[in-house]
């Protein structure tokens, strides 16, 4: 990842980094950025997590992780939020009109004035192909990754929207849906 070294830039990432994963410790935080190249000490770090507001709150296993709460000042944990996957395809199925791809670009299209709203949702969710979005009034532009990777992406924006609509059970967990066949695509009596 390449990025700014300036204090902006580190908290913007410290961030994002909180936003999608679970982070437990200062010195678990500072191994992750001393991986993608920005060391810092510990003062600083607990001065940045200080002034982005980042607060510790149960991880749903009992655990303690770093959250930092978004616009509005409520503090949520998206990447370990097992609904952000749920959102995803909720706001898919209601939202996606089209999606294209060329190489890593993805052009989702969207009801007019909900496309903020979708990119929004697709960077509060744990998805390691996708490198961000920025969105128009009825338009996200998705950047992947993989140099060649806006086809399998685009293909899963429109399973997402799809297996929401279609889906005989509206409150089916994304992981089942995603990674196991239902009983009728197995080939399995009901």
């Amino acid at each position: 990842m390449s990025a700014a070294r300036t204090k902006t830039a580190r908290r913007h990432r410290i961030v994002e980094i909180l936003d999608r994963r679970e982070v437990h410790t200062q010195d678990e935080l500072r191994e992750i950025l001393a991986a993608e190249g920005l060391a810092v000490t510990q003062a600083t770090l607990s001065r940045d997590l200080d002034d982005i507001g980042a607060v510790k709150v149960d991880s749903g296993d009992g655990s303690l992780v770093y959250s930092v709460p978004p616009e509005g000042g409520v503090v949520s944990r998206a990447a370990a939020d097992p609904d952000s996957l749920t959102r995803l395809e909720r706001a898919t199925a209601d939202l996606l009109a089209s999606a294209d791809h060329s190489g890593n670009i993805v052009v989702l299209r969207t009801p007019p004035g909900a496309a903020q709203y979708l990119a929004s949702v697709i960077d509060h969710t744990d998805l390691p192909e996708v490198l961000g979005t920025i969105a128009g009034d009825d338009t996200v532009l998705l950047v992947t990754r993989d140099p060649g990777g806006g086809a399998a992406v685009a293909a899963t924006m429109l399973q997402l929207a799809d297996r929401r609509t279609t889906s005989p059970d509206p409150d089916r967990s994304p992981e089942h849906t995603l990674n196991h066949p239902s009983p009728t695509e197995a080939g399995e009596e009901s």
